[in-house]
């Protein structure tokens, strides 16, 4: 990833990925998903959804209940 993002969740559901960004995205934070799941085995790999390094603590209060 670029330099001055950081990673607020690491999970193996795409679907909790995209709500994690829908959520921050809806809270003006900038968020993005990486997508290192392999593509020939589907049941290795994993989401990272990452934000800006300013906006990291506020994104971790608004998404502590998904990374439960």
């Amino acid at each position: 990833m670029e330099k001055g993002w950081k990673e607020v969740l690491l999970t193996p559901d795409e679907v909790r990925a995209t709500m994690a960004r829908d959520i921050l995205t809806n809270a003006e934070i900038d968020a993005v998903i990486l997508n290192q799941r392999d593509s020939a085995y589907h049941a290795f790999g994993e989401f990272v959804v990452y934000v800006q390094e300013a906006s990291f603590d506020k994104a971790l209060e608004l998404i502590k209940e998904l990374k439960n």
